[in-house]
C-alpha cells in the first residue's frame, strides 16, 4: 500500500521552521537565516520513496499584519491549516504559548494530527522544558509534543517516524521525480533575498523584493538577470553601496550558492530599481506572486 500526504509546517517567525524543513526534505529548499519573516511564500518540498510521498510545506511566520505584504504572509499560513494531513506547529523555548491566540484557536480545532515541536531545547535545562511541555499541553491537549533541536538534529528522526506513521494511504500527488512545486526562478529570488537578509541591517531586507527577468539555461551554465526592488531611493543607495561594493558582495555570494544549488556555472547580473511602497500595494503584491484574500 502506498502512503502520501501533505505535512504543513506553521509557527511564529524565527523559531527554526525553515531549518527543520530542509532537514526533513533533505534539500536546501527553504531559506534559513536568523532574521524573522525570512519566508514570505508557502514553499513545498517533496520527499519520495518507493512506497511513500511526503509533501512538506513551509509557510511564513504567523504574525499580526501591519501592512499588505504581512497580510499575504498570514494568508499563506492559514491556508496551510486547510489542506494538512499532518500539521507541524513549531515553537521554541522563548515563545509564549498564548501568543497569536486567534491562530492557536484554529489549530486547536483541527481534526488532523498535530505534532507540536518545541525547538532549540539545547538552550534550556530539563526543568524549564518540563514546564513548557505542560503549558503547551494545556493549550493544545490533542497535540503530540516532541522536543527537538533542528540545529543539532536532535529528535528530527523521531519527528520523521511519526509523520510516516500518520500519513494516510494514498497514491502520490506529484510525479516521483519532482522535489518541489516551485520553478527554478523562484529559488534564484529566494537565494538573492537570503544574502540581502544576511548583509543588510534594519528595515532594508524587509523593503526588498527580487524578480528574475531573464533565466537562460544550457547544458553547463545558467545566465540570470535579476532586479532587486526597494521602496525608496535612499534604500537603493544602501543596496548598491559605495562604488557598488555592497551589491557586488551580494551578487558574488548569491552566485556561489546558486552554483551549489543548480550544480552549474552561474552568470548573474543584478540591478536595483525603486517601486514606491510596493509592500502596501495590492497590484504590486499580486505582480510579485503574493496571495491576497
Amino acid at each position: 500500500m502506498h502512503k502520501a500526504g501533505f505535512v504543513n509546517i506553521v509557527g511564529n517567525p524565527n523559531v527554526g521552521k525553515s531549518t527543520l524543513m530542509n532537514l526533513l526534505v533533505g534539500e536546501r529548499i527553504s531559506i534559513a537565516t536568523f532574521k524573522a519573516q525570512t519566508t514570505r511564500h508557502r514553499i513545498m518540498g517533496i520527499l519520495n520513496t518507493d512506497d511513500m510521498q511526503i509533501v512538506f510545506s513551509d509557510t511564513p511566520g504567523v504574525l499580526k499584519p501591519n501592512y499588505k505584504l504581512q497580510e499575504s504572509m498570514l494568508n499563506f499560513s492559514e491556508s496551510a491549516l486547510v489542506d494538512a494531513d499532518v500539521l507541524l506547529y513549531v515553537t521554541d523555548t522563548v515563545e509564549k504559548p498564548d501568543k497569536n491566540a486567534d491562530f492557536m484557536e484554529k489549530v486547536r480545532n483541527l481534526n488532523v494530527p498535530v505534532l507540536l515541536l518545541i525547538n532549540k531545547i539545547d538552550l534550556i535545562n530539563q526543568d524549564i522544558l518540563v514546564k513548557l511541555v505542560e503549558e503547551w499541553h494545556e493549550l493544545l491537549p490533542k497535540a503530540e509534543i516532541i522536543p527537538i533541536s533542528a540545529m543539532a538534529k536532535f529528535n528530527v528522526d523521531v519527528v520523521m517516524k511519526r509523520i510516516k506513521d500518520l500519513l494516510p494511504d494514498s497514491p502520490p500527488y506529484f510525479g516521483k521525480d519532482q522535489w518541489t512545486d516551485k520553478p527554478a526562478r523562484f529559488f534564484v529570488t529566494e537565494i538573492i533575498r537570503e544574502k540581502i537578509l544576511l548583509y543588510y541591517d534594519k528595515e532594508i531586507p524587509y523593503a526588498v523584493e527580487v524578480v528574475v527577468e531573464s533565466f537562460k539555461e544550457d547544458t553547463n551554465s545558467i545566465h540570470i538577470n535579476a532586479v532587486i526592488y526597494v521602496e525608496r531611493d535612499s534604500q537603493k543607495g544602501i543596496i548598491i553601496g559605495k562604488q557598488g561594493k555592497a551589491l557586488k558582495k551580494v551578487a558574488t555570494e548569491a552566485r556561489k550558492t546558486l552554483e551549489h544549488f543548480f550544480r552549474k556555472s552561474i552568470y548573474l547580473e543584478t540591478f536595483v530599481k525603486v517601486d514606491k511602497d510596493w509592500r502596501s500595494s495590492d497590484k504590486e503584491l499580486k505582480n510579485f506572486g503574493y496571495q491576497l484574500d
